[in-house]
């Protein structure tokens, strides 16, 4: 093991040293959600940000501008006047980090493969239409350099194209893939654990629930990075990871709680970076229940939140008040905050709805201690209008479980963006085409919480075909405002990622709102 990768693994507990060498990225972090490194399967946050900068995708995102698509595999591409056929021009002489040039047949079997694997992001894809029975006709290599898409709707392009910068839409090494195919998996099994893309770094090793080591691609078609390696640490409690940047063993600490961000304030040679991130925090209120279907009932849950006394105590640097299904910086954000907290308007309502005294309710929560801290928050405050609530707590696949099985009353959760448009939480907030529980339609929050939107639902889907950027984001902001008034959402909260570097780091970007971390943009004095 080299002595930079013992700085990563072993100064943690060690005595302080000097510093991390200047072309070596040292990272502490929590990633253990990390379970496969496939992309066709990726969709945990920390998964996301190793695939973003081990793998390439035909369109991108500028890292230091996080609005502009740019090219990325694909040098350009086009649509055509029926408005569903796409074709893109690959990037020739890039290559794969095996060596193997990129070609239109790795686009093609990148995006046929998500497809036929049928893993948890493919919906990403496949609500385009594509499908195992029609993907040899609608995703086709039609030249060497040259991609051919047919969706089955004249989509606005700007959807597509958003959703093309996902990592499920990571363009794969083909031929390596399948050099490692068993039982026709397009080399998937080989892929949980490896990697055969073309992006700034390569992976060198990952120890599931510890560490992954990443080189630098030097041959990379954007340049090669600054940092020749990047070592990220698992480290889950926040007091070591800030006590591993204070003495200098590693250079960036992802995951401070808010006291570990106060004590280094002003610590010399460390500072801390704000990003808002496209997490919101949210309750609902299942439909389902007679007394939370009640608009009076709904309508007081919004007045019984300490927004800004839950942003401004524990949460404090960490979340942002926002009501709106959109986080800021999407196409169509809504910046309007009607509601805050009001004990007398919250009665008011709830004795119309005849509940003048209140009534019992669960909140179903995962342990986690933030989130603990909110429902706590909620309680405390609900108590006072006579509304009793009992915190139903486990783990985040317990809670999940329940919430996907519209068995919960209220729920406590966050919901993160899946690409960088704005049907990707429309879809889920607002959208709901059968609300009958054989519908199964687990992946859409309006579904889980019973809320029957035929109306809303026919707006959503208008807009994603809406082609008039303008006009699809005022449809959007529309959208949002009766969802703010009538939904049985309480959105509370944006989340903001504060990140800590020592003051020689420059560079790190963690992707905004819309995107993920980038470590080829870092540089070390």
């Amino acid at each position: 093991m080299s002595a930079a990768a013992g700085v990563l693994l072993f100064g943690l507990s060690g005595p302080a040293s000097a510093e991390t060498p200047k072309d070596t990225l040292v990272i502490a972090a929590q990633i253990d959600d990390i379970v496969s490194l496939d992309p066709a399967e990726i969709f945990e946050f920390s998964g996301t940000d190793l695939a973003n900068n081990v793998y390439d995708t035909l369109v991108e995102l500028d890292p230091n501008n996080m609005g502009p698509l740019v090219p990325g595999i694909a040098e350009s591409w086009s649509v055509a006047d029926d408005g569903v056929t796409y074709t893109f021009k690959i990037r020739e002489g890039a290559k794969f980090h095996s060596g193997n040039p990129i070609t239109a047949e790795d686009a093609e079997f990148s995006i046929r493969r998500v497809i036929a694997l049928e893993k948890t992001p493919s919906f990403i894809l496949t609500q385009f239409g594509f499908t195992t029975e029609n993907m040899e006709q609608t995703i086709k290599a039609t030249g060497p350099y040259e991609l051919t898409l047919v969706t089955d709707k004249p989509y606005a392009p700007s959807f597509v194209f958003n959703c093309l910068t996902a990592p499920v839409a990571s363009i794969v090494d083909k031929k390596l893939a399948m050099e490692h195919e068993k039982d026709s998996d397009f080399g998937y099994e080989w892929l949980k654990t490896n990697s055969a893309g073309s992006g700034a770094y390569s992976l060198r090793s990952w120890k599931p629930n510890e560490s992954y080591v990443l080189d630098a691609n030097a041959d990379y078609w954007r340049g090669a990075p600054a940092m020749k390696r990047v070592f990220v640490q698992h480290v889950p409690e926040s007091n070591s990871q800030r006590l591993a940047l204070e003495k200098g063993d590693i250079d960036i600490a992802r995951n401070l709680s808010p006291d570990d961000i106060a004590a280094i304030s002003g610590t010399p040679g460390i500072k801390v970076e704000d990003d808002l991130k496209g997490r919101i925090l949210y309750f609902s209120l299942n439909q389902k229940d007679e007394r939370l279907s009640n608009p009076k009932v709904i309508e007081a849950f919004k007045y019984l939140v300490d927004y800004e006394g839950m942003s401004q105590s524990f949460l404090r640097g960490q979340y942002t008040v926002h009501q709106a299904f959109l986080p800021l910086t999407y196409l169509g954000e809504l910046k309007e905050k009607p509601y805050s907290l009001n004990l007398e308007k919250a009665k008011a309502l709830l004795a119309e709805a005849g509940y003048a005294d209140g009534f019992d309710v669960q909140i179903y929560v995962r342990t986690d201690p933030q989130r603990l801290e909110v429902a706590q928050a909620l309680q405390q405050v609900w108590a006072q209008v006579g509304i009793k609530a009992e915190l139903v707590t486990g783990t985040g696949k317990q809670i999940l479980t329940q919430y996907r099985a519209r068995q919960h009353q209220i729920y406590l959760g966050a919901w993160g963006p899946d690409y960088p448009d704005p049907h990707t939480n429309a879809d889920t907030f607002a959208h709901n085409t059968d609300n009958s529980d054989e519908a199964g339609l687990t992946g859409k929050l309006a579904w889980r919480n019973a809320w029957e939107i035929p109306a809303m639902t026919k707006a959503t889907e208008a807009a994603v075909l809406e082609k008039d950027s303008d006009k699809r984001a005022e449809m959007y902001r529309t959208i949002q405002r009766e969802h703010q008034q009538t939904s049985p959402f309480v959105v509370m909260f944006q989340q903001i990622i504060q990140t800590a570097e020592r003051d020689n780091v420059s560079g790190l970007r963690t992707g905004g709102a819309t995107h993920d971390v980038f470590f080829w943009t870092v540089t070390k004095n």
